[in-house]
C-alpha cells in the first residue's frame, strides 16, 4: 500500500501542476491535491476514513453532473460516437474535456475507496489483535 500510496501521490501532483492551463485551474487543483494528500499520508501509514468518505462523496456528485450535463459524458457516448479523447493532449472539443475530468474523479474515487476499504480492515485487524491480548 505505500508504493501503491506514493505512486498515485506524485500521479495527482502531476495532474494537479497540469492543471495549471486548464480553464478551471482553481477547481481541478484542489481536487487532485486533496487526494494527493490523502495519499501521501497513507504512505506514510495515517488514515483518516472520514476524508475519504468526504471525498469519495464530493468526487462521485461531480462526476454524476459531469456525466449527464451538456457535453459530458453521456453526450459524448451518444452524439459522438465514444470518439477518440486522447488525439491530443489539447481538448479542443467540450465533450473531450468533461469526459477526460470525469475519468480523473473515477481514478481519484477507485484510490480513496481502496483506501478506506484498507484502512477499515486495518482497523478491525489490530481490534481483535488487542482483544486476543487481552485474553
Amino acid at each position: 500500500m505505500k508504493i501503491f500510496n506514493f505512486c498515485f501521490c506524485l500521479l495527482f501532483i502531476f495532474s494537479a501542476a497540469l492543471q495549471y492551463n486548464d480553464p478551471d485551474p482553481y477547481v481541478w487543483m484542489p481536487i487532485y491535491l486533496y487526494g494527493a494528500v490523502l495519499c501521501w499520508q497513507a504512505a506514510r501509514n495515517k488514515f483518516y476514513p472520514g476524508a475519504y468518505i468526504i471525498g469519495i462523496i464530493v468526487y462521485l456528485a461531480y462526476a454524476v453532473y459531469l456525466f449527464f450535463a451538456k457535453d459530458g459524458v453521456l453526450e459524448w457516448i451518444q452524439k459522438h460516437n465514444s470518439e477518440n479523447i486522447v488525439q491530443t493532449m489539447k481538448a479542443t472539443k467540450p465533450w473531450i474535456e468533461e469526459t477526460r475530468e470525469f475519468l480523473g474523479l473515477l481514478i481519484l474515487i477507485v484510490v480513496l475507496l481502496a483506501n478506506f476499504i484498507y484502512a477499515k480492515r486495518k482497523t478491525r485487524i489490530t481490534r481483535i489483535k488487542a482483544n486476543y491480548t487481552n485474553l
